[in-house]
């Protein structure tokens, strides 16, 4: 697109502030601006785009669907703009920022209780974090640090293990009062709970004990470890989860181990970062700190090519 063609912030804003109202007055009101200007800045949109963002219908004001269609990538825009505004107000040339790439559960579980004294210690780096699910190639997304899931070893990267893991299968204490559970194969009977990214979990954990059932597969599905383990704590189901997940909640007695019987696995929680990145202060520091800092032997790994 010619520059010329680019709509102004101005006019975005005047777009999204009159869509989100549906009215050019309220959304003047809210800009300190005149109605009839806030209706010029989406006129001049519309003639940029050569297609009407709004229709009258009576006396309401509608979004055309071009509209919709627009407003989405205004406010992803509007919020890219605000949230990079944010970061050069806060900017401070004695400050290094280091952006750290984490699976949810294991940041909030394992690694946020370990930051603040980290951050104490070095008062010159600024920690931005971003969640990830899955693997992803850090250089491509300007990742400094990123704590995977998985057996050690990736392509270009220094690797460190931290963390071994564990799947324990808990529910809620009302669940397992209401049914009693005397065999490990007492559980195929229950709802089981799953992990979507990890769909034979519950088959491994039965194998484990040379138990064969043709349930193992079935049950609810969750996309991350939170939602999974507040069902579980509701009385939904069984869930089968790393121990250090729900530490707190069986400390607490939010939930229960459903069976003693624990599944090793053999995969594990790994701090990985670029080969050429090692050398850098800021990313050293925190390798250093979190590796020193963990119950594993936490030495290298192997990087592939």
């Amino acid at each position: 697109m010619a520059s010329r063609n680019l709509p102004s912030t101005a006019a975005m804003q005047c777009f999204e502030a009159a869509a989100r109202h549906m009215s050019f007055t309220r959304a003047a009101d809210e800009l300190s601006l005149t109605q009839s200007a806030v209706s010029k800045q989406v006129a001049h949109l519309e003639s940029i785009l050569q297609h009407k963002l709004f229709r009258r219908v009576r006396r309401s004001l509608l979004l055309t669907p071009e509209g919709a269609i627009f407003l989405s990538d205004v406010r992803k825009v509007l919020a890219q703009l605000e949230m990079s505004t944010h970061t050069i107000m806060t900017y401070s040339g004695n400050s290094e920022v280091l952006k750290v790439a984490t699976l949810p559960s294991f940041g909030s579980r394992w690694l946020a209780d370990k930051l603040p004294a980290f951050l104490a210690a070095n008062p010159g780096i600024s920690l931005e974090f971003h969640d990830r699910v899955e693997d992803f190639d850090l250089e491509q997304q300007d990742i400094d640090i990123a704590l995977f899931y998985g057996h050690g070893s990736w392509p270009n990267l220094a690797c460190h293990k931290l963390v071994d893991e564990e799947m324990v299968a808990v529910a809620a204490p009302t669940l397992l009062a209401q049914h009693p559970v005397e065999a490990a194969n007492d559980l195929a009977q229950l709802p089981l709970l799953h992990l979507s990214t990890r769909p034979d979990a519950w088959h491994h954990w039965f194998a484990g004990q040379e138990i064969a059932t043709d349930r193992s597969y079935h049950g609810t599905r969750f996309e991350t470890f939170p939602m999974l383990v507040r069902t579980a704590m509701a009385g939904g189901g069984v869930a089968l989860v790393p121990h250090f997940v729900v530490d707190e909640e069986l400390a607490a007695n939010r939930l229960m181990l459903a069976w003693p019987h624990r599944l090793h696995s053999e995969s594990a929680y790994y701090l990985v970062y670029p080969e050429h990145l090692g050398e850098l202060a800021k990313v050293r520091r925190f390798v250093e700190y979190i590796t020193a800092n963990t119950s594993v032997n936490p030495g290298a790994c192997e990087s592939t090519r």
